[in-house]
């Protein structure tokens, strides 16, 4: 958010921070929900590399289109196991996956 935009919401009450301090989230759950972030936009992003649908990775994954969505979308009920192992599906390196994860 730009300074002017923050400095005129606190000037009208408003109190301003992140979604961290509003959810009250410790530093290791918000490196966890960003890991899981990270690995969801890297699974889409794959995926469209290789120009594939959600419903023909569910098929390669044995899942339906509507749980690859929910992987993309970084839905809490996915695992972060689920998203490794469809990015492995994917032919990502491991090499790759660790840069995703650092």
């Amino acid at each position: 958010m730009k300074k002017a935009k923050q400095k005129e919401l606190e000037a009208k009450g408003w109190k301003v921070g992140s979604a961290s301090d509003f959810l009250n989230l410790t530093p290791e759950e918000c490196a966890y929900i960003d890991l899981k972030l990270s690995l969801s936009e890297s699974l889409k992003s794959h995926r469209q590399g290789k120009k594939m649908s959600q419903l023909e990775l569910a098929k390669m994954m044995q899942s339906s289109q509507s749980r690859i969505a929910k992987m993309e979308a970084g839905d809490p009920s996915v695992s972060m196991d689920l998203l490794i192992k469809s990015l492995l599906a994917l032919g990502v390196s491991r090499k790759d996956l660790a840069k995703t994860i650092s």
